[in-house]
């Protein structure tokens, strides 16, 4: 549904984009996590044709967005940052606009503004004036606006930003309603909400790509292998030279020693390997293994070493 490929873009003399290239597939959730001033935004307005690249480009279902932006954006749905509402207008006149310069009218108008105020839980400011609604609504009318004329793509901008949080809960159903028959790109700086709506996330730092893919597949690919625990009724010091014996243990670091039961922090390539290694090690030496502990990194372990090893890279 989108491939964006090297886009590249530069204000005056600063970067804000560097090559960036990925793939939304149909139906796909995707997150975009980076924090603010990573390029987020950026990269949302030249995907919606708002701003053109300096260099690449994308195809949106098919349609190159430098060369045939008015197909792009007939098949998207865009949510900016901060909604563009007509605060002039009361809010179900201010739909209406929006439908009927999409193209809709007639049964099509009815029916389409009767889904999004179901869908997004305006009925109660329905005849209110844009300028008296809160921050909270202002968000659903914008998503509104941006769902209107059922679009294939739906690009969101910090959707939950300034909600409160059983807004935010509300905000996060929607976007797995929709994800059954859309493709969505939602932009975020806060970990939870990437991981609790995403299939795949796109994590973007400095205006670069620095790592994609599943929560999961991102906490297998983290730099360092496998951590895990271990607990050893024995002699420290025979646990570490037993330890330091093991190829397949990287490092390890003591971490206290309770009721003669020496505890480890250990890192390896394998943990399946490390753990067969250590089971065969403390039966030939007949000592008894307390503890053997895979240690999954937590998101803020994950992204927070992805930002310093490219930051290093840098």
């Amino acid at each position: 549904m989108i491939e964006a490929k090297n886009l590249t873009m530069y204000y005056g003399p600063t970067m804000a984009l560097d090559r960036v290239s990925f793939e939304a597939r149909e139906k796909e959730v995707v997150g975009l996590l980076g924090p603010n001033g990573a390029g987020k935004s950026t990269l949302m307005r030249i995907l919606t044709t708002f701003i053109y690249p300096t260099q690449g480009t994308a195809h949106i279902c098919g349609f190159d967005i430098t060369k045939d932006p008015l197909s792009v954006r007939e098949l998207i749905g865009y949510l900016p940052e901060n909604p563009p509402l007509y605060v002039d207008m009361r809010v179900d006149e201010f739909i209406d606009f929006v439908g009927r310069a999409r193209g809709l009218s007639g049964g099509k108008l009815r029916e389409r503004k009767d889904w999004a105020v179901e869908t997004t839980q305006i009925a109660d400011v329905w005849k209110h004036p844009v300028s008296e609604l809160s921050l909270g609504y202002r968000q659903r009318v914008g998503l509104a606006q941006a769902l209107i004329h059922d679009p294939r793509v739906v690009i969101l901008d910090e959707p939950t930003s300034g909600l409160d949080p059983m807004q935010i809960v509300g905000i996060r159903k929607l976007i797995r309603d929709l994800a059954k028959d859309k493709t969505i790109i939602f932009s975020t700086h806060i970990l939870q909400e990437a991981s609790a709506v995403s299939d795949r996330l796109l994590i973007i730092d400095q205006g670069s790509i620095i790592a994609q893919g599943t929560v999961s597949e991102l906490k297998m690919n983290k730099a360092g292998g496998h951590t895990f625990g271990i607990g050893i009724q024995a002699n420290r010091q025979d646990v570490e030279e037993a330890l330091k014996g093991l190829n397949c243990v990287k490092k390890f670091e003591f971490i206290e020693s309770i009721s003669s039961v020496s505890r480890f922090i250990c890192s390896a390539d394998s943990y399946e390997d490390a753990s067969r290694a250590i089971n065969r090690i403390t039966r030939e030496k007949d000592w008894f293994l307390r503890e053997l502990t895979l240690i999954e990194p937590s998101l803020e372990d994950i992204f927070l070493g992805l930002f310093k090893t490219a930051g290093q890279a840098k």
